[in-house]
């Protein structure tokens, strides 16, 4: 069966990479190997994209010891605990059958693991029986090393709809960050990486980002094709505290190559979100210069 959806061979036939595609694409199975459940149970943190139940999507960051994410079969794999209390995701993740795309990314040996398939509610947290599980290369993704848990409690969520000065430094510092996306066949969950600055925040409710070269997926480009809904989550790698935005986004393709620009419909703050802190970043190699204005 084919693993791609019209939205991303659209994508890759306008970029003339389907033939690259097609060969990639045979990696895309729905079965869980050793060596990536292996990868999962060593694993403190899992990025979940989905959509709540007015069909936002969003991007949810979820912690735990090594173990707390593991395979349990050779299509399924089981989640405890969930989201931190005021995720936009709680509801999503403890109802049966939400489509859920996950991405459990190791930076301190820049290895990445995507899993895409249904969501059942277990008593100790949620199941997902995979319909797509696949890993893709390391580019663009930042070394770093993991230093011991914070026992900070979460601070209160701040929502709203207009990032504050606070929000864009967030931003606007960030070397990373993971985007949400959905289509017919189910949801998925990405990662986005560059030096600092390759996010520019053009407006309180604007963002944009230069889509570099990648896997020739296109899974997510491929998505945005056919639905605008996104949602982004932005890590403070020192603190825990995440930003989650959700909202809508559109590809441009030109001569200076391609661009998304991402509109917010509401964002999620959350002060130590996470217990986990990291250290300073080691750059991938791959991190293209910034751009320089048009």
């Amino acid at each position: 069966m084919d693993p791609y959806h019209d939205g991303s061979r659209a994508v890759q036939d306008r970029l003339g990479e389907r033939t690259t595609a097609d060969h990639i694409g045979r990696s895309i199975g729905r079965g869980i190997r050793e060596v990536a459940a292996a990868f999962l149970g060593l694993q403190p943190m899992l990025v979940v994209g989905a959509a709540d139940r007015a069909g936002r999507m969003w991007s949810s960051l979820l912690t735990g010891a090594p173990g707390f994410v593991r395979a349990t079969g050779p299509h399924r794999i089981a989640v405890t605990g969930g989201p931190p209390d005021g995720d936009p995701l709680a509801e999503a993740l403890a109802t049966e059958g939400t489509r859920v795309g996950t991405l459990a990314l190791d930076p301190r040996t820049r290895r990445r693991m995507r899993l895409n398939g249904t969501a059942t509610p277990t008593p100790r947290g949620f199941a997902v029986e995979a319909e797509q599980v696949f890993s893709n290369c390391p580019r663009y993704l930042q070394r770093r090393k993991l230093h011991a848990p914070a026992p900070t409690p979460a601070g209160a969520v701040r929502r709203g709809r207009e990032l504050t000065p606070g929000r864009r430094t967030l931003i606007r510092s960030a070397d990373t960050f993971f985007i949400a996306t959905t289509a017919a066949d189910g949801a998925d969950a990405s990662h986005r990486g560059g030096n600092p600055g390759f996010i520019e925040v053009t407006s309180p409710t604007e963002l944009t980002w230069q889509d570099y070269p990648g896997n020739s997926m296109y899974l997510t480009l491929g998505n945005l094709e056919h639905d605008p809904r996104a949602g982004l989550l932005f890590l403070d790698w020192s603190t825990g505290t995440t930003l989650q935005l959700t909202g809508t986004a559109k590809a441009t393709y030109g001569a200076r190559g391609r661009t998304t620009r991402f509109t917010i419909a509401e964002s999620v703050e959350t002060p130590h979100a996470s217990p986990l802190r990291w250290s300073a970043p080691e750059y991938s190699p791959a991190n293209p210069p910034l751009r320089e204005p048009a």
